[in-house]
C-alpha cells in the first residue's frame, strides 16, 4: 500500500497542480489512508475576489494562510541531465503504516463528484497518471476515464524498480506498463476551471516515495540550427582544386538569404509595374531570376571589399547597403533616391560600390583600377568586377586581363552568363562559350549561378585566391533572367515562354533555397509566409515613397561632382549660366 501511495504522490507532483479541485480530491484520498492527514483540504473555501483563473497557468490559486507542515523540496535538478529534463529524487517514508483501505471506494466516488463527474484530470497530466488509474480502478466502483495519447510531446523513462519491492504494483509487468503508457492529448493538458475550483488553497505537495523518474520534454517546433548540403561541382581551368562540394547553411543565414532574394524579386516586379505605368522612365534593366548571384557573392566577401558592375545594378545596390526606398526613389528620379534622383536605374552608388555603368564593358578596366588601389594601400581588400556575356567579347576586357595578371591584382572577374546578350543567344554571339576559360593565363571556374550556396562557396574560394597574392581569378556564373534585356524588350521574341517557365519551375533560386530549408526543418511554411508578407509591405511602402517624394530642384543639378571639395562654380549650357556645385 505504501508503494501505491508513493506512486500517487509522484503523479500529483508531475501534474503540477493545474486543477485545484482535482488536487484536493487526491489529497483527500491520501488523507483517508492516514499517510498525509495534515494536508486535508477544506471542502469549499470561498474564491478570492481578485482571482482570475487561467487554463494555462497555476497563478489563479490563492495560498492558504493556515499553517501547514513543512516538507523537504520535492524537485531537484540533476546537472548531468539536460535542461529539458527534470529529475525527481525520492525517499522512502519514515514510517510503515498498514492502515486499512476500506474507505478508498467512497473517497474515489466523492472525488469524482467534486470534479463534475470526472476523476481528477491531474492524473491525466503525466504518463504516470494512466498507471495510477489502473491501480486505483481495482478498488474503485467506477472505472477511471483514460485519456487519448499525445503524439510526441513527452517521453517517460523509469530507471528501475524499487529495490526490495514486493507489491505487484512494482512488478516487471507494471513497470513496463508505466514506461510504455502514452501521454495524454494536448487538449487535456489545460482543463477548464470553475470559480469554486479556482478558489481552492494551494496545498504543499507530499514527499514522493519510490524510484528515480526522469521526464524528457521533446518539442518538434524546434528548428534545425544548421545543415550541410551537396552542391554542384564547378568546372575548373588552370586550378588543381576547386570550391568544396558541400556547403554548411545555418538557419539564420538561410532566412537572411531568403528574405534578401525575395526583396530583390518583389522590388524588380514593382519596378516593372511602375515602368508600365510610366512612373519610371528611361532605361531600366531588371535583375529577377539572377538573385542568387548577388546574394551569393555578397555572402562570400566582406563589406570592406569593393564591387563594380554594369547597368543591371539594382540587386547589388541592395546587397551593398542601399535601401529599397532609396533604390525605388532613384528609379523614379526623386530627391530621396540613392543618387539624389540624378542617376536613375543604371547609376546607383554606395560605399565601396561604384555602380552601375551604362557603357558596355567599361566597368572592367575601372574595376582593375580599384583592385590596383587595394594592392597599393595594402589593406588586404579585393575588387569584384562584374560584366555580362554580351560584354565578354569586348577588347578592353582582354586588355584588363593582361594588366591584372602582370600586376597580380586582387581582382575577381565575374561573367554573369544569363544566356542572352540583349536578344542574341550566346551560341550565336561567341565562338567559345566557355567564358571561364577566356582569361587563358588566368585561373577560372564555372559555377551554377542559380544556387546561392554554390555561388557563395565559389566566391569564398576566389576571394581566398586573391588575398593570398596569387593574382586575379575568373568566374562564370550560369544564370538566367526572367525579364527581357531591358523594359523595352518583351523577352519572348528570341526565346519561348515555355523556356522561361521551365527555368522557373526547375531552377528558380528562391524556390531552391526554400525547399532546402523546409525539407531540413530549418524553417516552417508559416514563417516563410510571414517574411513574404513583410517584404510585400516593405516594397509597397517604398513605392509609395518613390511616387510622393519631391523631385530634386534645379539648384542641386551640379552638386556632388566631387567629394570633400569646397563649393565651386560650374558653367552651364552657355558662358553666362553659372551653377554651383557642393560636395
Amino acid at each position: 500500500m505504501r508503494k501505491m501511495l508513493s506512486l500517487i504522490s509522484s503523479a500529483l507532483r508531475l501534474s503540477a497542480g493545474r486543477t485545484s479541485s482535482g488536487r484536493g480530491a487526491i489529497l483527500q484520498f491520501l488523507a483517508a489512508q492516514g499517510e498525509y492527514a495534515d494536508f486535508a483540504v477544506d471542502p469549499e473555501p470561498p474564491p478570492h475576489p481578485e482571482t482570475h483563473p487561467s487554463p494555462l497557468s497555476d497563478t489563479h490559486s490563492v495560498i492558504s494562510s493556515r499553517p501547514s507542515k513543512t516538507l523537504a523540496p520535492l524537485l531537484t535538478v540533476d546537472p548531468a541531465i539536460s535542461a529539458n529534463e527534470a529529475t525527481v529524487e525520492t525517499q522512502q517514508p519514515e514510517t510503515n503504516r498498514t492502515e486499512a483501505i476500506s474507505s478508498e471506494n467512497s473517497v474515489a466516488k466523492d472525488s469524482n463528484k467534486a470534479n463534475n463527474g470526472h476523476l481528477p484530470d491531474l492524473l491525466s497530466l503525466s504518463p504516470l497518471g494512466d498507471a495510477v488509474d489502473a491501480v486505483i480502478s481495482r478498488n474503485s466502483t467506477k472505472q477511471l476515464e483514460m485519456k487519448e495519447p499525445l503524439v510526441s510531446t513527452a517521453t517517460l523513462e523509469v530507471s528501475s524498480p524499487v529495490e526490495g519491492a514486493t507489491d505487484d504494483l512494482f512488478s516487471k509487468k507494471s513497470w513496463d506498463m508505466i514506461a510504455q503508457t502514452p501521454p495524454p492529448t494536448s487538449a487535456e493538458l489545460t482543463p477548464a476551471l470553475t470559480p469554486s475550483q479556482a478558489g481552492h488553497a494551494a496545498i504543499p505537495e507530499p514527499q514522493p516515495a519510490g524510484s528515480r523518474v526522469v521526464v524528457s520534454a521533446r518539442t518538434y517546433a524546434d528548428f534545425t540550427p544548421q545543415a550541410t548540403f551537396d552542391i554542384k561541382k564547378c568546372d575548373l581551368h588552370k586550378l588543381e582544386d576547386g570550391p568544396p562540394l558541400q556547403a554548411v547553411l545555418t538557419r539564420e543565414e538561410g532566412l537572411k538569404y531568403y528574405r534578401t532574394m525575395q526583396v530583390m524579386r518583389r522590388m524588380e516586379l514593382k519596378a516593372d509595374q511602375l515602368y508600365k505605368q510610366k512612373i519610371i522612365r528611361g532605361f531600366c534593366h531588371l535583375y529577377d531570376g539572377q538573385e542568387a548571384c548577388a546574394v551569393g557573392i555578397e555572402a562570400g566577401i566582406n563589406l570592406t571589399d569593393h564591387l563594380i558592375t554594369a547597368y543591371r545594378a539594382h540587386g547589388y545596390t541592395l546587397t551593398r547597403g542601399g535601401t529599397v526606398r532609396e533604390i525605388m526613389a532613384e528609379l523614379t528620379g526623386r530627391r530621396g533616391g540613392i543618387a539624389k534622383g540624378k542617376g536613375g536605374s543604371m547609376h546607383m552608388y554606395t560605399k565601396n560600390f561604384y555602380g552601375g555603368n551604362g557603357i558596355v564593358g567599361a566597368q572592367v578596366p575601372l574595376g582593375a583600377g580599384v583592385a590596383l588601389a587595394c594592392k597599393y594601400q595594402g589593406k588586404n581588400e579585393l575588387c569584384v568586377c562584374l560584366y555580362g556575356d554580351g560584354a565578354a567579347n569586348q577588347g578592353q576586357i582582354f586588355e584588363t586581363y593582361n594588366m591584372a595578371s602582370l600586376w597580380k591584382l586582387p581582382c575577381i572577374f565575374i561573367c554573369e552568363n544569363n544566356k542572352y546578350g540583349m536578344g542574341t543567344s550566346v551560341e550565336r554571339a561567341a565562338a567559345s562559350t566557355d567564358y571561364y576559360k577566356r582569361g587563358d593565363f588566368i585561373p577560372g571556374l564555372r559555377v551554377d549561378g542559380m544556387d546561392v550556396l554554390c555561388v557563395r562557396e565559389a566566391t569564398k574560394f576566389a576571394a581566398e585566391h586573391c588575398r593570398s597574392g596569387k593574382g586575379p581569378i575568373l568566374m562564370e556564373l550560369q544564370t538566367y533572367r526572367y525579364h527581357g534585356h531591358s523594359m523595352s524588350d518583351p523577352g519572348v521574341s528570341y526565346r519561348t515562354r515555355e523556356e522561361i517557365q521551365e527555368v522557373r519551375s526547375k531552377s528558380d533560386p528562391i524556390s531552391m533555397l526554400k525547399d532546402r530549408m523546409l525539407n531540413n526543418n530549418m524553417a516552417s511554411v508559416e514563417e516563410l509566409k510571414e517574411i513574404d508578407v513583410e517584404v510585400r509591405k516593405e516594397i509597397e511602402d517604398a513605392a509609395q515613397f518613390a511616387t510622393t517624394d519631391p523631385e530634386p530642384p534645379l539648384e542641386d543639378l551640379c552638386n556632388h561632382i566631387f567629394c570633400n571639395e569646397p563649393p565651386m562654380e560650374v558653367r552651364g549650357t552657355n558662358p553666362w549660366t553659372k551653377l554651383k556645385s557642393v560636395s
